[in-house]
């Protein structure tokens, strides 16, 4: 093995370990008694291990009622965003009409808006709407994210023509060559970005906060947060309701890793 190749492991293990110790932190002290917390000398394994902190959560939260508006939320987000940017997507790559091009570069433009200046006008639309505090006010300002756009178009510009050809002489519409060809082909694509939004919507604290004003409309991050104002610093409860917030995320990815990192090694083949 070369230098370079040990020193570039070497670095991934240091990388790998400074993500990982926070999250081993986060579960350590979800598992201990809130006495042990603020020890002078802090431990990595408790000596006592309790699952009060977790008890805690279950008891003072709505906490059932707050996964499932993340769920709700997390899901339709997801499912919205790979319809919209599929067919935005093949339609950028595959497709040739009157300013496409302009079109798209207005669309990869808009990535360089930060969010925090869409937040009042899409505040006062939805108001006008009578949409705020309902699921809808979540979901609508995630669809057809311009990073997903830009992701498919990049992975559909690497299919071969071919296909559509061949498909085409077969007498299959530009519909059916779509849905039966392009997107069974992207599904390492798709999977990549249904995780990156999955994750983004999941965990979303800000506009949360401004298009809710009930605690029965709470996502989980937002729940969770109302655990520090309510109860003081329980830092055991605050971990553990972290934790909580934490496993669909870690499940979602254990699930598709293989495919998110096949998407993101493809995505960019060919543009």
């Amino acid at each position: 093995m070369s230098t370079g190749r040990v020193f570039g492991t070497l670095v991934m293990y240091i990388v790998g370990i400074l993500w990982v110790l926070p999250v081993l932190w986060m579960v350590s002290t979800s598992l201990k008694p809130e006495s042990m917390i603020m020890e002078a000398v802090p431990r990595w394994i408790p000596a006592v291990f309790t699952l009060s902190n977790y008890q805690g959560v279950l008891e003072r939260a709505a906490l059932f009622k707050w996964l499932l508006n993340s769920v709700i939320v997390a899901a339709a987000a997801t499912f919205g965003v790979l319809a919209i940017d599929s067919m935005a997507g093949y339609a950028f790559a595959r497709i040739s009409f009157p300013g496409r091009d302009v079109l798209f570069m207005i669309v990869v433009a808009t990535l360089m808006v930060p969010a925090q200046v869409t937040m009042i006008p899409l505040f006062f639309m939805l108001n006008e709407a009578t949409l705020l505090n309902t699921h809808l006010a979540l979901v609508l300002p995630r669809l057809g994210v311009a990073i997903g756009v830009f992701m498919l178009r990049q992975f559909f510009l690497s299919l071969p023509h071919d296909l559509e050809e061949a498909a085409a002489i077969d007498g299959a519409s530009r519909y059916r060559v779509f849905v039966q060809i392009a997107l069974p082909l992207a599904k390492p694509a798709l999977s990549a970005l249904a995780i990156v939004t999955f994750v983004w919507a999941w965990n979303d604290f800000m506009w949360p906060l401004i298009a809710i004003s009930t605690q029965d409309m709470y996502t989980l991050p937002i729940g969770l947060s109302t655990l520090a104002g309510y109860y003081g610093r329980e830092y055991g409860i605050q971990m553990a309701g972290a934790v909580i917030a934490s496993l669909p995320v870690f499940v979602v990815f254990l699930m598709f890793q293989r495919q998110f990192i096949q998407g993101i090694a493809l995505t960019g083949l060919k543009g």
